[in-house]
């Protein structure tokens, strides 16, 4: 839209100041096309103002919820993958670690030297099982207890609020 009939336009609305308005009325006198520009836009303006404007019935708001509460909530979209994909991938790496430990196996000399140990273990239960290692023992083993304990209830305080 150009400035003469934004112009026009606050003219019908009476939205101009004197000087503007007096500007405008010369233009509306001297110009036949502006004329016939402000007829037009004074036909458009007594329309629009006959025009009734519908108002919704008092309870469309309450209808349209109701209608919205019935739809379903929207599932997020999960892609399929064609597991006939996964068994081809899994196939390949399971073929591929065969073949190289096929290959290791083929390379390898399975020639074990002779190992003479002399495997005899002298504990002393004594020095390794003190009453200080028991308490340490027992302190741990509470602690782990006391986690598990608090993990498990509040799973199940979890659940009862579900």
């Amino acid at each position: 839209m150009n400035t003469i009939e934004q112009q026009l336009w606050d003219y019908i609305d009476g939205n101009l100041d004197e000087n503007l308005k007096k500007s405008i009325e010369e233009k509306i006198d001297s110009d036949p096309q502006i004329k016939l520009q402000y007829d037009e836009f004074l036909k458009f303006n007594l329309t629009f103002s006959n025009l009734d404007l519908e108002e919704p019935s008092m309870s469309f708001t309450r209808k349209v919820m109701e209608d919205i509460a019935l739809v379903p909530a929207p599932i997020s979209l999960k892609t399929k993958v064609d597991k006939r994909i996964i068994y081809i991938i899994s196939s390949f790496f399971v073929l591929s670690i065969s073949a190289i430990l096929g290959f290791i196996a083929y390379n390898t000399k399975f020639t074990m030297p002779n190992f003479d140990f002399d495997l005899t273990f002298n504990f002393d239960t004594g020095k390794i099982i003190t009453p200080t290692t028991i308490n340490i023992f027992l302190f741990v083993d509470l602690i782990i207890g006391l986690v598990f304990m608090d993990y498990f209830l509040r799973k199940k305080t979890a659940q009862k609020q579900l």
